[in-house]
């Protein structure tokens, strides 16, 4: 005797609490083995490969690639034989990457799931298979067919077409969509959830606040359609100006694109940044590290060893490496460096973490920063090497820019960006030269410390870019 079983889009770990559908690995009908991957999705950190925690026949898919789902949603089911069969779930807990021991029980139908070609589907979401491998049995009374034996009907829910009960729970996973609905004084009781069984998504409070904004609208609209009326125009023409732009293009802002400006929006709010800068000849630097590269060990690169040169400064001024909890009031200093570093993809911009960086050579960081940067291109960064930073290092240089004021990143207390090394005409040793110089910008969050502080740290920063030496004597 099989069973269907019902696998949801576990939790992804890092406070992720939706992810996009980007490829079926599976299709209806195929089997599949315990922890084998089934759906690629997208988060706001990274590419994701999701294995299923069942072995069996795919009975059903839920949702069509590009589609969005929150965490909690059903992605498919399986059916599965009895565990005297031989068939089990893997066991491990599903929090990223492993996956979840199965439930000890039959899949209840919920109220409104329909039945097609011998599938469990909600309506409009699972994939129809006409080519189905597993045999359905005969209906029984009150029952809908699927897919593997007969099942019993569960209670009957809620209808999802009807906004949530006075007093009762109100049906949302995510945070992001319960902020969105807060920060726009939108009540989510009064909306109707179009997620699986009424779950209100982010798109249902984006409707609602479009829904609020329509008779305002239509209001200026009528408003310059009278003006121009009166002011010799012909009446009821239409306006000079719409309320609202015509054409272009709408691009969504969700997955990285959405992640980074959610961020950078929350560290504006947040953190009273101010920012310091100073020019800095770099000559001696590159000589430093073109003298260690003609040797015959690995290669070291530039932003290696910048990242030595901050964690240093970091260990002379630890109070740019923390983090301020509002609630408690209070400033923590972090021990650990856990450098994060700006890398543009594809995908966006991400800002992987290297742990500990405070412990490693500049060979070390190189070999680090080799491969973290590989994976941000291919889309392969875990969550864990995405978060979890405590200050962060941004070479817009590579862009062919000078200078930048960096925007904290949320909840670090500081960033340094480093602009291009060109030549430029210099003083040196009393004399005009031509040099090798670097623009050196540090934000930081002013309730860490002061301007001593921060400008403290810069020139510390820029000394050792300007005579690497420094950097030896204080080690």
């Amino acid at each position: 005797m099989a069973q269907v079983l019902e696998f949801k889009l576990p939790d992804l770990g890092e406070g992720l609490t939706e992810a996009e559908i980007v490829r079926w690995l599976v299709q209806v009908g195929d089997v599949v083995a315990v922890d084998q991957p089934v759906v690629e999705v997208e988060t706001a950190k990274a590419m994701v490969e999701v294995p299923c925690p069942y072995g069996g026949v795919v009975t059903a898919r839920f949702g069509e690639e590009g589609a969005e789902l929150p965490v909690g949603a059903p992605l498919l089911t399986v059916a599965v034989g009895e565990p005297e069969d031989g068939t089990e779930g893997s066991g491990n807990v599903l929090v990223g990457y492993g996956t979840q021991a199965p439930a000890a029980r039959r899949r209840r139908l919920r109220a409104g799931t329909a039945a097609v070609d011998g599938q469990a589907r909600r309506p409009g979401t699972a994939d129809a298979a006409p080519h189905a491998r597993v045999a359905a049995p005969p209906p029984t009374a009150g029952t809908a067919p699927v897919s593997g034996p007969t099942v019993t009907p569960a209670p009957a829910s809620p209808p999802t077409d009807t906004p949530a009960a006075a007093g009762g729970p109100v049906p949302v996973i995510s945070p992001l969509v319960r902020k969105l609905a807060r920060d726009n004084d939108v009540n989510l009781r009064q909306l109707t959830g179009s997620g699986p069984d009424g779950l209100i998504l982010r798109a249902d409070v984006e409707n609602a606040l479009r829904t609020r904004t329509a008779p305002a609208d239509t209001a200026a609209g009528q408003a310059v359609r009278t003006s121009a009326g009166t002011a010799g125009g012909p009446a009821g023409a239409a306006p000079a100006t719409a309320p609202r732009a015509e054409g272009g293009v709408r691009i969504p802002l969700k997955g990285v694109r959405g992640a980074v400006a959610d961020k950078l929006s929350r560290s504006r709010r947040e953190i009273p940044d101010a920012t310091c800068w100073v020019d800095a000849d770099a000559t001696e630097l590159m000589r430093a590290r073109t003298a260690m590269n003609a040797t015959s060990g690995p290669k070291i690169s530039l932003l290696a060893l910048l990242a030595r040169i901050c964690t240093a400064a970091l260990a002379r001024f630890p109070e740019l490496n923390s983090t301020v909890d509002t609630e408690a009031r209070e400033i923590v200093r972090l021990d650990r460096v856990h450098l994060g570093f700006a890398a543009q993809t594809d995908r966006g911009l991400v800002v992987p973490v290297v742990r500990d960086a405070h412990t490693r050579d500049a060979e070390s960081l190189t070999a680090e920063f080799a491969r973290l940067t590989e994976a941000a291109r291919t889309g392969t960064l875990t969550p864990g090497e995405l978060t979890g930073g405590t200050f962060t290092l941004n070479n817009y240089g590579v862009f062919g820019v000078d200078g930048s004021t960096p925007i904290v990143n949320h909840p670090e207390a500081a960033m340094l960006g480093v602009g291009r090394i060109v030549p430029k005409p210099w003083v040196h040793e009393g004399e005009l030269a031509v040099r090798q110089v670097v623009q050196l910008s540090l934000t930081f969050d002013h309730r860490v410390c002061d301007g001593g502080t921060a400008g403290g740290f810069l020139r510390y920063v820029a000394d050792c870019v300007e005579q690497p030496a420094v950097l030896l004597r204080t080690l």
